[in-house]
């Protein structure tokens, strides 16, 4: 499916296009995903002028171990979901009011399971989308903001560096990207560390 040829119309500036070829080539396990976990998916949306994507701030939800944190727009896999594409789009509609397409894709990242054993086995399967420009978000319950933030602030070794916190009564750093106010940790920051490799992963 992702080794399609990608549609003219798609906003592609030479980091997209890059970006969106060496997904199309990339050695992934099957797109099948394994029925023993529960799935997710999120939606990496790029947007050129400046090169950027886009970044929530979930909701502070009662039981809900991302509470407020930074991370992509995303959920659970629902049964009327027809594959882990779907799921993305949908939850991006629900979440923010965007309507994505199938040919906003380009491809996907690699999936991401949690590393700590108290945050519930969800696998969550990234997918990198690019739409032409930036439309009006509508913010549902589950998410306080949203921002698009450049894709040279991650690119930016500075901002890249480890954050100190507690967890069940102990600190522990954690790799994270530092934003203006906050940072981003945890499964969002593996995501964007995959994305970071392949802008800089060199032509072969």
């Amino acid at each position: 499916m992702l080794r399609r040829r990608l549609p003219l119309a798609l906003p592609l500036t030479d980091r997209f296009r890059q970006l969106a070829n060496r997904l199309s080539t990339r050695q992934l396990p099957p797109d099948d995903p394994d029925p023993a976990l529960l799935w997710a998916a999120v939606a990496l949306v790029l947007v050129p002028s400046p090169d950027s994507f886009l970044l929530i701030r979930r909701a502070h939800r009662e039981g809900d171990p991302w509470s407020g944190h930074l991370a992509l727009p995303g959920g659970r896999r629902e049964e009327g979901d027809h594959d882990l594409v779907d799921t993305a789009i949908r939850e991006v509609l629900e979440e923010v009011g965007m309507p994505l397409d199938r040919h906003h894709l380009v491809g996907r990242l690699a999936d991401v399971i949690p590393r700590t054993p108290t945050i519930p086995p969800v696998a969550v399967r990234p997918w990198v989308f690019v739409i032409p420009s930036r439309p009006r978000l509508v913010l549902n319950d589950e998410v306080s903001a949203a921002e698009w933030v450049a894709v040279d602030h991650l690119l930016y070794a500075g901002n890249y560096r480890p954050v100190s916190l507690e967890l069940r009564g102990a600190t522990r750093e954690f790799p994270a990207y530092h934003m203006e106010d906050s940072y981003i940790w945890g499964m969002t920051e593996r995501i964007l560390t995959d994305l970071v490799g392949q802008f800089r992963r060199p032509e072969s």
